[in-house]
């Protein structure tokens, strides 16, 4: 589940705002800034993680909060009096599985509290105009969701050819001044849009490089999930649902979590269709489909004699989705880590290892545990035991490798080892996720 605010969480003011929203979807709102108080400030601080990564100002969110309600406001006095400028974000940079690195903005404490502020009212709003198709980064919704949503459909029949696409550098791509006049048709509080613009037109620091680009949501920004759900909530969701859904012969179906979503069809001429349209409908937003991710194929269970496990298979959310063997000898979607997030675990958790392997066995073992648990939380999903128990095989193998490698004279053979697990076992692969319905 995302960190965003439930319904049960929202404040009275802030649940009349989503009433009236639900009401008149497209009544254009005022006077929301007002629910950017201090408060909210203190609110938004008190959701940040306590080690999250500091931004220019090199201040820290254990800094911040020494002088918390005297910063708080401050701030909010310099919001009041148009006084407020977005500090530069920090760009650093993750691994991605394909090798390649994915640019993320580091904004300082401060700015992630006034994101967050707007988020918790932007999110009120735009709670009631998502379509049930957005699972990601949304109130009591989870990439299991997508995962469920996906399932259902291709037991429906609706799924008989998918369109899986992936977007080129999503989050870089979005138009300012597009996603402004989406916003504007929502939201008639000018001071509000005003701090979103803030919260967009920032530079960035990458070393000692400073630039100010023209376009995108810099991705680690506590709005950027919203605003991108904002985007394609335009570009993809409402098109898809009143343009193209009346057209087809067929039933269709979409399934989006951010920027990753896959498109079924009953029939094959109408996914030929959209898949023509769905360019030229993006392109129009200054978005691009990446050329070698983008692919349309049929996925129906295969043919008696064909084994127990289907050879077509897509990724989605981490996970393969795959056709696979009932009990009964029935056919229904499978569901197994992807291999290359597998492959990224064990390579982080051997190089954890190899960097801490001089730390105490209690220490490590509490760290290993939390990293094992964590990752069986996620993909901890029916029919994805096997891939769970060969990440505790090999987070075993990589543990034992790096303490016997810590000395020279007392050696941790296996034996040793085995004896060390009796003290310190590391967790049991565990399905907490169900997703067949």
């Amino acid at each position: 589940m995302s960190d965003a605010t439930t319904s049960g969480d929202m404040l009275p003011g802030l649940s009349k705002v989503a009433e009236r929203a639900k009401r008149n979807p497209t009544e254009r709102i005022l006077a929301l800034a007002r629910f950017i108080d201090v408060p909210a400030l203190a609110r938004s601080f008190n959701r940040l993680r306590k080690d999250a990564a500091v931004g220019v100002d090199g201040v820290t969110v254990e800094g911040y909060g020494q002088r918390l309600e005297e910063n708080l406001q401050a701030l909010h006095e310099r919001m009041k009096a148009g006084q407020y400028r977005h500090q530069p974000i920090r760009r650093v940079y993750i691994p991605k599985e394909n090798g390649k690195e994915r640019p993320i903005g580091v904004s300082t404490v401060e700015d992630k509290v006034v994101q967050g502020a707007i988020r918790e009212v932007l999110e009120a709003v735009y709670e009631q105009d998502f379509l049930e198709c957005s699972k990601g980064f949304r109130p009591e919704r989870s990439a299991h969701d997508a995962i469920r949503a996906v399932d259902r459909e291709v037991r429906r029949g609706s799924m008989k050819f998918i369109l899986e696409a992936d977007f080129v550098s999503f989050f870089d791509s979005i138009v300012r001044r597009m996603l402004m006049e989406m916003l504007r048709e929502r939201i008639a509080d000018e001071s509000l849009l005003r701090l979103v613009g803030k919260c967009l037109h920032v530079g960035i620091l990458e070393g000692t490089e400073y630039t100010e680009p023209d376009l995108g949501a810099a991705q680690g920004s506590a709005l950027s999930p919203l605003l991108g759900n904002i985007y394609l909530h335009h570009v993809l969701d409402v098109w898809f649902e009143r343009e193209v859904k009346p057209r087809m012969k067929g039933q269709c179906v979409l399934v989006r979590y951010a920027d990753d979503f896959v498109l079924g069809f009953e029939r094959k001429d109408d996914a030929e269709q959209v898949e023509n349209a769905l360019r030229e409908r993006v392109a129009k937003y200054g978005l691009t489909l990446h050329a070698e991710k983008t692919r349309l194929f049929e996925f129906r269970p295969p043919k008696d004699g064909g084994g127990n496990k289907g050879t077509v298979t897509f990724d989605f959310l981490g996970f393969t989705l795959y056709w696979q063997k009932t009990r009964r000898g029935s056919w229904r979607m499978g569901c197994k880590t992807r291999r290359a997030r597998l492959r990224r675990f064990v390579s982080n958790v051997t190089d954890w290892c190899r960097r801490h392997r001089h730390r105490a066995v209690e220490e490590q073992h509490v760290t290993l545990t939390r990293k094992l648990k964590g990752h069986f939380a996620y993909y901890g999903v029916s029919g994805n035991l096997s891939s769970l128990a060969k990440v505790v095989v090999e987070t075993t193998k990589a543990w034992q490798k790096w303490l016997n490698r810590r000395s020279q004279r007392a050696r941790m053979t296996w034996e040793r080892f085995e004896e060390v697990l009796k003290k310190y076992p590391l967790p049991n692969p565990r399905i907490s996720v169900q997703i067949w319905g």
